[in-house]
């Protein structure tokens, strides 16, 4: 069976060069935090999640720390009696990295993200970003609709992929009023009984 380029792409990055892909992690987590790259590097995924080679498209890679999240110590008023310092986020990494791209670059729209790479300290993002003041962008009926105002500010807002799986939307459905920490959890909680059960027998 005859593939295109996009499938051995994609592949090739199921088991990449680990000597490779060190050698650039050395090089990411000693360059800057945000970094503009002319091309993304996962082609493949970039084309999937909606990528074009036309003005308007901007890719950033972003370095993101690993590892637990603390609070800051109150130095005066009310104190907690046991001062938990550990704070559980059920946001993504993905997802807070959009949101720094997105504060970051305040002129830009994030549309997408994927992951290129992590090691034991960082995890390394590839976000794709739409200039929605371009011409070609208001012109492409396939992303315009990211230049209208209800679309502004979506990883803040929870509208991006990684934002949704994160709150528990992928399950729930849009014609829904329910909450999806109500509704969402629901099914999760009946599907993982249903695996449990299969397991079983």
């Amino acid at each position: 069976m005859v593939h295109g380029l996009y499938y051995y792409i994609k592949q090739a990055w199921k088991k990449p060069d680990a000597k490779t892909l060190r050698d650039r992690m050395t090089e990411w987590r000693a360059g800057n935090v945000f970094t503009i790259v002319e091309k993304p590097l996962r082609l493949d995924r970039a084309r999937g999640l909606g990528y074009k080679d036309k003005k308007g498209f901007v890719i950033v890679r972003i370095r993101v720390k690993r590892g637990g999240h603390k609070r800051s110590r109150p130095n005066k008023g009310r104190r907690s009696k046991r001062l938990h310092t550990r704070k559980n986020l059920t946001m993504s990494y993905k997802w807070i990295a959009e949101q720094r791209v997105s504060k970051k670059f305040s002129n830009l729209e994030v549309l997408n993200s994927y992951e290129i790479g992590k090691d034991g300290m960082n995890y390394f993002y590839e976000v794709i970003c739409v200039d929605p003041s371009k011409a070609e962008i208001k012109s492409d009926k396939n992303i315009n609709w990211i230049t209208k105002p209800e679309n502004q500010n979506r990883p803040e807002r929870g509208l991006t992929s990684a934002a949704k799986k994160s709150r528990g939307l992928r399950d729930k459905s849009p014609t829904s009023n329910v909450r999806p920490s109500i509704g969402a959890g629901k099914r999760r909680k009946s599907r993982n009984e249903g695996v449990r059960k299969k397991n079983k027998l």
